[in-house]
């Protein structure tokens, strides 16, 4: 009888207190995944199915030239990889990095939306080329 009371009172809030971390653990690992795809793959890919559109994403480009449109904390503005154009629209909590700007490289984190565009909630932006060795003639 003892060691059945024993069980009870430390067995089961131990496997529920590890159920309960696995569950956190699990939930956690699922919001912060995040798919890499290249804008003609986000174009192929939402014109076939769907379940893209529930997907968290990452878009890499540059950033068009003239495209950048800010407006307090949100920011338009377009990805472009070889042909193919992407509208984005930033809505972080961040501001975007010093390094974002035209022709820069950039990478957008976030949800492709039925509308087209893709709406980031996160930015990076390659640093400079001035980081870059000196090239020798």
């Amino acid at each position: 009888m003892q060691i059945r009371s024993t069980v009870f009172r430390f067995g089961i809030p131990i496997a529920v207190i590890v159920l309960a971390l696995a569950y956190l653990a699990y939930t956690g690992v699922q919001e912060s995944k995040s798919y890499y795809v290249t804008i003609s793959e986000l174009r192929q890919q939402s014109a076939q199915s769907n379940a893209l559109y529930a997907k968290r994403l990452r878009v890499a480009g540059n950033v068009t030239p003239g495209s950048i449109r800010r407006s307090g904390m949100k920011v338009e503005f377009t990805l472009t990889e070889n042909e193919n154009t992407l509208p984005v629209i930033y809505t972080g909590t961040e501001a975007p990095p010093d390094t974002f700007k035209d022709d820069a490289q950039a990478l957008a984190e976030g949800h492709f939306g039925h509308d087209g565009i893709f709406h980031a909630t996160g930015i990076q932006a390659k640093c400079a080329s001035k980081y870059a060795p000196k090239k020798t003639s």
